[in-house]
């Protein structure tokens, strides 16, 4: 059942739920609802990474969103977790980032979704113990013992919720940065624990994203590290509604079945994801796989307006496809020695 949080009829710009219980230290509730925030409004997709990072968890959250856009006509807001304690990505060395004020990802997304973002779809760790740490001091917890659990997962909350009312949206896309078992992630995905908790499970959804081995040596799939990276979420708390399998090649069948036993995700819900030359093919992809439908069902979507944007896309897909010519663009830039320095351009 959905958390009914004490003291939620006092819902303020900023409060915190339930702020005049804590007084008497009388409930361990703690969440912030932002001015018109109201629940079931909007639909929350989680995407977490396991086995390794950098196999396009952004790409995916990107054409994801794309195709809700597409088949659905619906509004999304993607956000992106980076467990890193700087506050933003600007002061990070650009060899091991983009060098920009955000991370990499965010290019991805207005390019995918066609929307320009803001600070408010992108969040670190050091972002979110910055604003901690300002609240402490000005003695907005009420003397509380300030805590990971509830006050950091509670402040994460009101950020994803914040991003809600603001966008508008009706799905809002949250990628948590690294994978399972990290412990600078670990405390955001309790959130998105207790976010489900909060909302209503028929709101919120768990897409998992993970890689499925091919050792060269061995030339077929190994999908034990997956397997385990999964488990991870789950004694976390939270069971996966869907997985997606990257890989270079397309997997077999077998691999597939093995994933869904081990996961308690029905076949239909485990797709493969294998290397594409053009990404702009993702989002068509998973209409063709069932994705959407997966969703539709998971979420309780409507489908919103005509098909125009879903064929216009295709057409476009298939102009690319039929290309006869490739064109070579140059770039000038500063960091040249990382491949990804300039790949959000």
């Amino acid at each position: 059942m959905p958390l009914e949080t004490p003291g939620a009829e006092k819902r303020n710009s900023g409060d915190v739920v339930g702020e005049a219980s804590l007084k008497t230290d009388e409930h361990e509730f703690f969440s912030v609802f932002p001015d018109g925030y109201k629940k079931g409004k909007t639909r929350y997709i989680i995407i977490t990474g396991s086995v390794i990072s950098g196999v396009g968890k952004g790409t995916f959250s990107s054409c994801l969103g794309n195709m809700l856009k597409m088949s659905f006509g619906l509004k999304t807001a993607p956000v992106k977790f980076d467990g890193y304690l700087n506050c933003d990505a600007g002061t990070l060395n650009p060899y091991r980032h983009d060098g920009t004020e955000c991370d990499l990802d965010l290019g991805t997304y207005e390019r995918m979704l066609n929307q320009n973002l803001t600070k408010d779809n992108y969040l670190t760790a050091g972002k979110i113990f910055r604003t901690i740490i300002e609240k402490e001091r000005a003695g907005k917890y009420l003397g509380r013992d300030v805590q990971f659990i509830p006050h950091v997962t509670g402040e994460i909350k009101g950020f994803i919720r914040n991003l809600a009312v603001k966008s508008g949206a009706d799905i809002v896309l949250v990628e948590v940065g690294g994978t399972v078992g990290d412990i600078e992630n670990s405390y955001f995905i309790e959130a998105m624990r207790e976010l489900a908790y909060e909302e209503g499970k028929e709101n919120v959804c768990f897409v998992n994203v993970a890689y499925v081995l091919q050792p060269n040596a061995l030339g077929e799939f190994k999908s034990k590290a997956a397997q385990l990276g999964i488990k991870s979420l789950m004694s976390m708390g939270i069971q996966p509604d869907i997985i997606i399998l990257r890989s270079r090649d397309p997997v077999p069948e077998k691999v597939t079945e093995k994933v869904s036993v081990y996961s308690n995700v029905p076949t239909k819900r485990v797709v493969n994801l294998y290397d594409l030359s053009d990404i702009h093919a993702v989002s068509s992809m998973f209409r063709e796989l069932g994705l959407d439908r997966e969703l539709f069902k998971l979420l309780g979507l409507r489908k919103r307006g005509s098909n125009h944007e879903l064929k216009k896309w295709d057409l476009f897909v298939d102009s690319i496809k039929k290309a006869e010519k490739e064109v070579t663009i140059a770039v000038t830039g500063k960091y040249t020695g990382v491949h990804d320095a300039y790949i959000s351009i």
